[in-house]
């Protein structure tokens, strides 16, 4: 059995349902083979998101890379960046991981492939919804990604951080982020909506939204990492 190296913290209530949806998928895929190995290095969200924030991307890798180290000492034969923010740095972060990373972006890509999406909205934080990191993935694949003018992006940012976060439902919110949907299918017809921060799954739990089916990432990302503990 292969262990795998969790980096949470960055959305604590997502970590806490990568850990669950982990084992639960585990179990179904190999129901006589007993628990999954995982060690979980829970990191500070804060001093990440500054560093992103302040543009010192260098800092966010050396961080990331510090904490990685860790796993890989624990006993980690693979990393998992339990957070979609992390990977704007993940090129550099693959490059110099001591362990092989499984990467949200290419595992939500694969999934929008498989199901034949070619323009798809695009929720997280601002970091996700403004970098390249999306972007060039999806691209390459052929498919276009769509996201909210700026003004809703700042909203989608300030209420993610300010309130998915912390594991608080706010009726309005729910409201407010639809109508972001309604609006990204009325003005470009995306035909999906990736939920690109972990924490949206909390909001956004059904399979359609405003009439588009949705990608949680945080599901994908969990799959392909109990696929890769059964390698």
């Amino acid at each position: 059995m292969r262990t795998m190296g969790i980096i949470g913290g960055i959305g604590p209530e997502s970590t806490v349902e990568y850990y669950r949806l982990i084992i639960a998928g585990y179990r179904e895929r190999r129901p006589d083979s007993g628990e999954p190995s995982i060690i979980i290095d829970s990191i500070d969200m804060r001093r990440l998101l500054q560093a992103i924030e302040s543009g010192d991307l260098a800092g966010a890798t050396d961080y990331l890379t510090v904490e990685l180290e860790r796993l890989a000492r624990a006993g980690a034969d693979v990393g998992l960046p339990a957070s979609n923010t992390p990977h704007i740095v993940f090129d550099e972060l693959r490059r110099r991981s001591p362990l092989p990373l499984i990467s949200i972006v290419e595992s939500a890509c694969s999934a929008a492939r498989q199901r034949g999406l070619r323009r798809l909205g695009l929720l997280g934080t601002r970091f996700t919804m403004r970098g390249r990191f999306y972007q060039d993935v999806f691209s390459a694949a052929g498919i276009t990604l769509e996201v909210p003018e700026p003004d809703e992006r700042a909203y989608v940012h300030e209420k993610y951080l300010g309130e998915l976060v912390k594991g608080l439902i706010v009726p309005e919110t729910r409201r407010h982020l639809s109508a972001i949907v309604a609006a990204l299918k009325q003005d470009h017809g995306i035909d999906g909506l990736i939920l690109g921060g972990t924490d949206l799954s909390v909001m956004f739990p059904e399979d359609i939204v405003c009439g588009v089916p949705v990608l949680d990432t945080a599901r994908i990302h969990v799959n392909a990492a109990v696929a890769a503990l059964g390698e």
